[in-house]
């Protein structure tokens, strides 16, 4: 797309200028947006059944249209449902789906249904040389599966009237859009990069992003701390917008922290004279002003009228701001008194970057559908940072389970109030019974087939749930229901996607019994949510083995791998194996006083601040008092299981620069110290992990050991060595994160000395040392720090 066009969906346009009124997000059916899928395509079919002889009606017309306004080339496009060709007559049908009873819906009900279809007429009337057209709304009732069509009768001269207004109110914003992208194509251009020289392996990675940006396809990165590589993926995507290959960058993050670094890359070219618009997502519970996110105009003053407020906040902001954090979206929100949140999605439309979790591009949840189901161009850019978070958080958003103890309470509840659901939730809670008795003795039972007979009763509880919870929004029991009805809908959706890289098994807990859909292999899924864009770029530090995290991302054989050195001194770092101790499950009890020993001798040798990673928090506890009472001189702090964003930071402030005497900070092996976290210099000189970080046992981490075993004869190391080793490379990723900065590893298991996982070492660690007692630490240490 050139810099003089702007372009947009024939929906967008209508919301955009016609909306206004309240944001009303009360429940309203979610199953209705299925039901109503399928009532298009049930009407589709019957009136291509119905078409005679010289007739002939063609569902989903793609329609677009390109217009020269006031020197700007304005493109509107989208999908008609339907369009008769009968005769000399032509009728453009829209179907809109509803649960009102037909007798209340009249031409007056909803003049966007029709200033929709029309401005669908108005491009094909246009393109096909019509001079008049009849369009019609079609109004399904779900309910009672009733049709009523309205009908009325165009000529081009109305059409085209309604269409240039609409495009003339719509032109002040197009014009300020297309004055922004002007300029915001001229500064990428001469645009440099933001630092005066490459760091060691990070013009590589650049190119390789540029390359596989341009030739539209994927790319998997192992680059080690310190390349840089959230500018040197977002520099080169930037670029290729500047050359028209992109309209939009998606960066993809797990974590706060690593959303906040894509912020700062930002600022940073902003800096060297960078002119783009990017915002920060936030999750719609954080970024609520209300205690509880109830998007109810009678609940929330936010909510009420935030569509006659929302364009000039959206004018306002989008004249001022090029980053849209969190807090900038939270001042205009109050500054005009509308929802944050909804605020944000609509701003994601006209900004050039997108930074935000996952779920908004993967999740079937959740994902951006305003973006990808009216998208057919599907040239954006998905870069995946810490993209080995993405395996175990993409298995979480294909599977779904259900417990027999929430039936029983809703049956419970809903037994007087509406005996309907208490019915079907009592069915639902003997069929579980009857799975649980499938178990047999054994706690759990595993099967390689959907569990279809469910499924209807399922669908049964949605709709006989749906009527109820539109209508007693108030009730007690209302909560209960609506989270059990989510829980069901996610369920009943994963099982649509459901096939052979899915298991199902029920597990026994005390008296309860949980159905899950488990998603074993998430590559298929994730090659297909890719899709939704151009090309894909998925890095991180821990990418290792590269051709595993390809497999399980959803790669091909013909995708991209690239794999960096680190950019710094092996010199700078000293990295030790501590290999005559087990730290198996079974041995850890006579570890406890040794790895306090090895503790002390590595703080010793040099003052400053120092992390030790445990494999649970039971470990951690039993050596941390073990530590305090043999040596009570050195300071200490310790994780604890739940601690707020405050009690977080204050964690991490104690690592203060320059320390005259050692500190050391006790920390669970894949928990929230353990990886994201940035602590250059002399705010940490050393980390120790005790042991390999393989995964608990349990069944579902069986059932994928068990899985790619007979797939590919790499059950254990995919169930279990592969995750657990990238939770050591993570934490021992937390020292040594500039040029300037030296520290030490100590990886204390006799299983990091076994070749196995010295395979899955990276490069920078080729130089290990093996040290079999206490003494060969202190030694080593001692040279290295001399």
């Amino acid at each position: 797309m050139s810099t003089n066009e702007v372009k947009i969906s024939v929906r967008n346009l209508i919301a955009f200028v016609l909306r206004s009124g309240d944001l009303d997000s009360r429940f309203m059916g979610a199953s209705r947006a299925v039901e109503g899928t399928r009532a298009h395509q049930k009407i589709q079919k019957a009136r291509k059944e119905e078409v005679k002889d010289g007739q002939e009606y063609i569902p989903e017309v793609w329609l677009s249209h390109s217009l020269e306004y006031k020197g700007m080339t304005i493109t509107v496009e989208g999908r008609a449902d339907g369009v008769l060709w009968k005769n000399d007559i032509v009728i453009v049908d829209e179907i809109k789906t509803t649960t009102r009873p037909l007798e209340q819906i009249d031409e007056h009900y909803n003049m966007l249904h029709w200033a929709q279809v029309k401005c669908y007429a108005y491009i094909l009337a246009t393109q096909n040389g019509l001079k008049e057209l009849d369009i019609q709304l079609s109004y399904y009732q779900l309910d009672t599966q009733e049709i009523k069509n309205l009908l009325q009768h165009f000529s081009i001269t109305q059409l085209k009237d309604f269409f240039d207004q609409l495009i003339e109110r719509y032109f002040l914003w197009a014009e300020m859009v297309n004055t922004w992208q002007i300029k915001r194509q001229r500064s990428i251009k001469s645009l440099d990069f933001p630092f005066v020289t490459y760091r060691k392996g990070q013009r590589n990675l650049a190119v390789a992003v540029y390359k596989t940006i341009v030739q539209r396809k994927k790319l998997f990165v192992k680059a080690p701390t310190g390349i840089g590589k959230t500018i040197s993926t977002l520099f080169p995507a930037v670029k290729a917008m500047g050359e028209g290959y992109t309209t939009k960058i998606f960066y993809l993050t797990a974590k706060t922290i690593t959303r906040q670094v894509a912020e700062e890359a930002f600022i940073k070219m902003k800096t060297k004279g960078l002119l783009l618009k990017t915002i920060t997502l936030t999750a719609k519970d954080k970024i609520c002003f209300k205690d509880e996110s109830n998007c109810n105009p009678e609940y929330c003053k936010f909510a009420k009228g935030h569509f006659d407020r929302v364009n000039d906040a959206s004018k306002d902001i989008f004249n001022h701001e090029n980053l849209m954090t969190r807090e900038v979206i939270e001042k205009y929100a109050r500054k005009y008194q509308i929802c944050p949140f909804e605020f944000s999605l609509d701003m994601a439309l006209w900004v050039d970057s997108i930074i935000c979790d996952y779920n908004y591009v993967f999740d079937p949840r959740v994902y951006l559908k305003r973006f990808f189901e009216e998208n057919d161009d599907k040239d954006y850019i998905f870069l995946i940072d810490e993209a080995h978070n993405l395996v175990d958080r993409s298995r979480a958003m294909f599977s779904a389970e259900l417990n027999k103890s929430s039936f029983l309470d809703v049956k419970r509840i809903m037994k007087e109030k509406e005996p309907e659901i208490a019915k079907v939730s009592n069915k639902l809670n003997k069929f579980m019974l009857t799975a649980k008795k499938e178990c047999g003795k054994e706690k759990s039972l595993v099967q390689e087939k959907e569990p279809k007979e469910i499924v209807p009763l399922l669908k049964k509880f949605i709709n006989v749930s749906e009527k109820w919870l539109a209508k007693n929004e108030q009730s007690n029991g209302h909560k209960e229901l609506l989270e059990l009805y989510f829980e069901v809908k996610i369920f009943v959706r994963i099982a649509e996607l459901y096939d052979e890289r899915f298991v199902t098994y029920i597990q026994k807990n005390n008296r309860d019994v949980k159905i899950k859909l488990f998603c074993i292999e998430p590559s298929y899924l994730l090659s297909e949510a890719v899709k939704r864009g151009k090309t894909a770029v998925f890095f991180s530090a821990t990418l290792t083995p590269l051709d595993y995290f390809r497999d399980m991302l959803g790669g091909a054989k013909e995708d991209y791998m690239i794999q960096l050195s680190a950019p710094f001194d092996n010199n700078n770092r000293c990295l030790l194996i501590a290999n005559s101790i087990s730290t198996k499950y079974s041995d850890r009890e006579n570890t406890y006083d040794i790895i306090a020993d090895y503790l002390n001798t590595v703080v010793l040798q040099k003052a400053g601040n120092y992390l030790v990673f445990f494999p649970s928090y039971k470990y951690m506890y039993e050596v941390y008092d073990i530590f305090r009472e043999r040596y009570s001189g050195i300071s200490t702090i310790m994780q604890s299981s739940f601690m707020t964003e405050q009690e977080r930071e204050a964690f991490l402030d104690i690592f203060r620069p320059n320390l005259s005497e050692p500190l050391l900070g006790f920390a669970v092996l894949g928990g929230i110290f353990s990886e994201g976290i940035d602590l250059k210099g002399e705010r940490l000189v050393g980390v120790v992990v005790v042991g390999v970080g393989l995964p608990q046992i349990c069944l579902e981490r069986d059932i994928i050991k068990n899985y790619f075993q007979n797939k590919n004869n790499y059950g254990f190391e995919y169930a279990y060595m592969y995750p657990g080793m990238n939770k050591v490379l993570q934490a021992s990723g937390r020292v040594i994160r500039s040029e300037e900065d030296r520290g030490i590893i100590l990886l204390i298991d006799e299983r990091f000395a076994y070749s196995n996982y010295i395979r899955v070492f990276p490069r920078e660690w080729e130089h290990h040392q093996k040290a079999k007692s206490i003494d060969d630490v202190r030694i080593a240490l001692e040279r290295f720090w001399c």
